[in-house]
């Protein structure tokens, strides 16, 4: 009897790329695309596989599904494919396994992880599965807690300044649409989508090109991997938060916590997130760089979902293979840029104010991404000569926003919101109309540039009228524009060196969002574990 295993030593694996068919089409016919394309028998292909799937919807009444496939021939057929000369079929590159060399250097005390957002969750895995003593220190508190804060803030009007949408376990992206896209060329974000495989994201994430995980399913994630982190021996420490650290030689040597606890540690990994302000403040006190970063600022604007749908899909709106349409659109106010930022189809605008007598909003999302409206940040670009010379300039600017659209809202955390007709004709809002606010706790109807700079409304008028040359009635009477979005990225960066440590503090290291290089789930956890390999290079793990 042959061994099946010699079949496999003369079998070649490779890879097709841009196959394309009909989105409706079943997917049984993708072998039969292939086989056509590489002029081979259908029984001669084994072993295929998607690694890919996007749409190209421009054509609305042809639209298109994209697929890459890997999949194995003999030997002898890779050699007929390859007389071929077919541009996009080659051999499946290998793919190169990280392994961190440990350095040499004895952990001495705990490696210290603040924040356990995107960046701090994958910065703490990457060091426990080589068995590094690490101690997690979150300002909020656990998921299932965290959640009943947001709920109380929903419905009451309640806010806790310590756990909210912007603090607690998985940070600001645990209430969000869970978008994974990124646009950085790191193959550690294919490790990042394959961890979040593992603790129960859908496998769909490793193949579509727009991934998204969705609210609902990424706190159960971020739930199984800090389960999976406390039993790998990781000490996570809810309701705690940095307030100050020590440092000798220009090195740091122990975080406090709370204004009480001091932990003496080897490094830190500072993964704070950006509604950190005091964290901020904090770093400049104790003469941390800080410098100014440009930003956005604008508002939310809805629309009706199945509105998006046709104006992406046009006849196949609806259709169960498509799901909810997605935009993204730019334009221009003068010199400033304007664009749609973390659009939610099917979502909610979400209250995600961080402290007392602030209004800010965002988008978030449901896996099945099934709500009524559709939802998307309009923001206007701000530089420093917007808010001033000073390194937390931006967050003032921030602060002076939220603020005064607090006041405007009524000084009880309703928004003030208002139609896009009356805002495009300068009119005083007095109603809603076709298509109700999902903000919650309240809206209330305002004049939203009231809270707003005149350059920015501005701004967002020009945006208006651009994105409706790109989607017709984008500029809708009754769409409802929600203020104030604020926090679209940080408005600082925490200034490291080429090793990733902060300038004037070894050991010390800033990432994510927060620190101003990153903007979104994968790229901030992407930039923690760079974080933790520099560290791994360093230590050997404490036993």
């Amino acid at each position: 009897m042959r061994d099946s295993s010699c079949d496999k030593l003369n079998e070649m694996r490779l890879v097709a790329t841009n196959l394309n068919m009909p989105f409706n089409a079943d997917e049984a016919a993708l072998k039969l695309l292939l086989s056509s394309h590489i002029r081979l028998a259908p029984d001669a292909i084994s072993e295929m596989r998607i690694i890919r799937h996007s749409l190209d919807a421009r054509d609305k009444a042809d639209i298109r599904s994209i697929y890459s496939v890997s999949f194995e021939l003999s030997n002898e057929n890779a050699r007929r494919v390859a007389l071929l000369d077919l541009k996009n079929v080659g051999k499946l590159p290998e793919r190169t396994k990280r392994c961190p060399e440990c350095g040499n250097e004895p952990q001495n005390a705990t490696i210290a992880v603040i924040g356990l957002g995107p960046a701090g969750l994958f910065a703490a895995y990457e060091l426990a599965k080589l068995g590094y003593h690490v101690t997690v220190i979150e300002r909020g508190k656990p998921i299932s807690e965290r959640k009943a804060d947001v709920d109380a803030f929903f419905e009451k009007g309640l806010l806790n300044a310590h756990s909210n949408i912007m603090y607690g376990e998985g940070g600001a992206g645990t209430f969000s649409d869970g978008k994974l896209t990124t646009r950085i060329k790191d193959p550690r974000a294919e490790d990042v989508l394959e961890t979040l495989i593992k603790f129960g994201a859908d496998e769909s994430i490793g193949i579509e090109a727009k991934p998204h995980i969705g609210t609902d399913v990424l706190s159960e994630v971020v739930l199984n991997m800090r389960k999976a982190l406390e039993d790998m021996g990781v000490d996570i420490r809810f309701n705690s938060c940095m307030t100050d650290f020590d440092s000798a030689n220009g090195r740091i040597t122990s975080v406090t916590i709370n204004g009480s606890e001091k932990i003496p540690c080897c490094a830190v990994i500072l993964a704070i997130g950006q509604a950190a302000r005091d964290t901020y403040r904090l770093l400049i006190s104790k003469g941390i760089e800080l410098i100014q970063k440009p930003f956005a600022v604008g508002v939310r604007i809805e629309h009706p979902q199945d509105f998006i749908n046709r104006s992406q899909y046009g006849k196949f709106a609806g259709h169960p293979r498509l799901g909810a349409a997605e935009y993204r659109l730019t334009g221009k106010s003068g010199e400033r840029g304007v664009y749609t930022f973390c659009m939610c189809p099917g979502g909610v605008v979400v209250a995600s104010s961080s402290d007392a007598g602030q209004v800010v909003t965002n988008g978030m999302s449901y896996h099945a991404r099934n709500g009524i409206n559709a939802n998307s940040a309009i923001i206007v670009q701000v530089n420093p000569v917007d808010f001033g010379d000073d390194p937390l300039s931006g967050i003032v600017f921030q602060e002076k926003l939220e603020n005064a659209a607090f006041r405007l809202g009524g000084g009880d955390y309703s928004a003030p919101a208002m139609r896009v007709g009356d805002f495009l004709a300068h009119k005083k809002p007095e109603r809603f109309g076709g298509i109700t606010p999902t903000y919650r706790p309240n809206v209330v109807p305002r004049d939203i540039r009231r809270c707003l700079p005149p350059v920015i409304s501005k701004g967002i008028e020009d945006g208006i009228r651009a994105f409706s040359r790109q989607i017709k009635n984008f500029d809708m009477y009754d769409a409802v524009l929600t203020a104030v979005e604020s926090r679209s990225s940080a408005p600082v960066r925490i200034v490291r060196d080429e090793g990733g440590e902060a300038t004037r503090m070894k050991g010390l290291y800033p990432v994510g969002e927060g620190a101003g290089y990153a903007g979104g789930i994968v790229s901030a956890a992407v930039d923690g574990i760079r974080a933790a390999e520099r560290i791994i290079a360093r230590f050997k793990p404490q036993k």
